[in-house]
C-alpha cells in the first residue's frame, strides 16, 4: 500500500509538470485520446521496468530466505502476481487521473501556466 502511494505521487506530479507540453501538443492540432495514449505509455514503461527489476530481486531475496521462515512459502507466485497488479492499476491511474485532468483545458490557458 505504501508503495502504491509513493508510485501514485511519483507519477502524479511529472504529469503535472507537462502540462504546458500537452497544452503545446492539443494547440498544433493532436487530438485529445493520442496525447492521453502518449501520457499513458510514458507513465508505465519506467514501472513495467522498475517491476521486472523488483520481480527479480524479490525472487532471488526469496530464495536466499528460503530456510529462514518456518511454514511459509517466500515464493508465493499470488503475492507476486497481486503485487503486480496492484502497482500496474496505481500507475495507470496516476498517470490517467492528472492527464485526463490535464487534456481537459484549452490550450491557451495551459500554456499561459508559466
Amino acid at each position: 500500500m505504501l508503495a502504491s502511494i509513493g508510485l501514485y505521487g511519483v507519477l502524479s506530479y511529472l504529469v503535472t509538470q507537462r502540462v504546458k507540453e500537452i497544452g503545446i501538443r492539443l494547440a498544433l492540432g493532436a487530438q485529445r485520446a493520442q496525447v492521453l495514449r502518449l501520457i499513458l505509455i510514458d507513465g508505465v514503461q519506467p514501472v513495467l521496468l522498475g517491476l521486472l527489476l523488483g520481480l527479480g530481486g524479490g525472487v532471488a531475496a526469496g530464495s536466499m530466505i528460503r530456510s529462514i521462515p518456518y511454514g511459509t512459502h517466500p515464493l508465493d507466485f499470488s503475492v507476486f502476481v497481486a503485487v503486480i497488479g496492484c502497482l500496474l492499476l496505481t500507475a495507470v491511474i496516476a498517470c490517467m487521473v492528472p492527464a485526463i485532468r490535464a487534456s481537459q483545458i484549452e490550450p491557451v490557458r495551459a500554456l499561459r501556466t508559466e
